[in-house]
C-alpha cells in the first residue's frame, strides 16, 4: 500500500512539474519576444496579418471580384498613371490588388490552420496508438507511413487535388492527409520513451485503463512538440495552397487567392511587373514571419534550447 502511494505521489509530482515548466518558458519566450527586434517585427506582421484577414470587410477598400476594364492593370499608387483609392494598383480585369491580398489572407490562413488541424489529428492518432500498444499496431501504421512519406508532398496532393473537386473543404482535406506523417512518427518517438517513466507505470499499477493512460498522462507530455510542429507547419501549407492555386488546382475563382494571384499576372511581367510580384512578397513575407514566431516558441518549450 505504501509502495502504491508513494507512486501515486510520484505521478503527481511529475504531472504538475512539465505544467509549471511550460508555464515558466512561456513568459520567458513572451519576454525574450519582446526583447528579441526581429522576433518581435515578425511577430507584429504576423498579427497584422491575421486582423487584416478577420476584418477584411471593414479594412478593403473595394469589393475584390468587382471587375473594371477601363481600370485594367492601373499601377501603384507611387507609380505615374496610378489611380486614387487604388494603393497598390489593379490586375487584369480591374480588380483592387490590396483588396484582393487582404482577402486572399483570408484563404491562406484558414488553409494553413486547417489543414495544421488536421494533419496533427490524424498524425498524434497514429503515433499515440503506434508507440503505446507497438508490435504489430506499431509495424501496419509504420509501414504506412514510410509508403506515404515514399511520395514528395508536393506531388501527392496534386495528386489529390486532381482526383476530387476544387474548393476550400476539399484543398483543407487533401493537405491535411498528405502531410500528417511528421506528427505521427515524432509522437511515436516520444511515446515510447513517456510510456517507460515512472508516473505511467504508477497509473497501470492503479488501475488505469489505456485509454486515460494516453490521454491524460502521455499526451500531455508529447503536446509541446506537437504545438511547435504545427507552428512551423503552418507556413509550408500556406505555400502548398499558393502552389496549388498558382497551378489551378486550389480555391477557385473568383474567390481570391495569394497563389492565384500569382498565377494571374506571370503574363503580365514585363508590362504590370506588380500583380505578381505583390502577392509574392506578401506570400514570403507571412511565411517568413511564421517562421520565425515558430522558431522562438519552438526555444521555448524545449527545454534543451532555452539554456535554463
Amino acid at each position: 500500500m505504501n509502495n502504491t502511494t508513494s507512486l501515486s505521489s510520484n505521478s503527481l509530482l511529475q504531472e504538475g512539474e512539465p505544467d509549471k515548466g511550460r508555464l515558466h518558458g512561456l513568459m520567458q519566450g513572451f519576454r525574450a519576444l519582446v526583447a528579441n527586434p526581429v522576433h518581435l517585427i515578425s511577430f507584429v506582421v504576423l498579427c497584422v496579418v491575421i486582423i487584416a484577414a478577420i476584418s477584411a470587410p471593414a479594412v478593403a477598400p473595394h469589393d475584390p471580384t468587382m471587375q473594371s476594364l477601363p481600370l485594367r492593370l492601373k499601377p501603384p499608387i507611387w507609380q505615374s498613371g496610378s489611380v486614387s483609392g487604388y494603393w497598390l494598383g489593379t490586375d487584369a480585369l480591374g480588380r483592387d490588388l490590396l483588396s484582393r491580398m487582404i482577402y486572399g489572407a483570408r484563404i491562406s490562413l484558414v488553409v494553413g490552420v486547417c489543414a495544421v488541424l488536421l494533419q496533427g489529428f490524424i498524425g498524434v492518432i497514429v503515433g499515440l496508438l503506434s508507440g503505446y500498444y507497438g508490435k504489430w499496431v506499431d509495424n501496419t501504421l509504420m509501414r504506412i507511413a514510410d509508403v506515404q512519406q515514399s511520395i514528395p508532398f508536393l506531388i501527392l496532393a496534386v495528386a489529390l487535388a486532381a482526383v476530387v473537386r476544387p474548393s476550400l473543404t476539399n484543398i483543407i482535406f487533401v493537405l491535411g492527409v498528405s502531410g500528417w506523417v511528421t506528427y505521427g512518427r515524432v509522437v511515436r518517438g516520444q511515446v515510447l520513451s513517456v510510456r517507460e517513466l515512472e508516473f505511467v507505470e504508477a497509473a497501470r499499477a492503479l488501475g488505469s485503463g489505456h485509454l486515460r493512460i494516453i490521454l491524460r498522462h502521455i499526451l500531455p507530455n508529447v503536446m509541446s512538440s506537437i504545438t511547435v510542429i504545427g507552428t512551423l507547419t503552418v507556413s509550408t501549407m500556406i505555400l502548398a495552397e499558393a502552389s496549388l492555386s498558382f497551378l489551378g488546382m486550389g480555391v477557385p475563382p473568383p474567390t481570391p487567392t495569394w497563389g492565384g494571384m500569382v498565377a494571374d499576372g506571370r503574363n503580365y511581367i514585363s508590362s504590370a511587373w506588380w500583380v505578381s510580384i505583390l502577392p509574392g512578397i506578401l506570400i514570403f513575407i507571412t511565411v517568413l514571419s511564421i517562421n520565425l514566431v515558430g522558431d522562438r516558441l519552438r526555444e521555448v518549450l524545449d527545454p534543451t534550447l532555452r539554456g535554463d
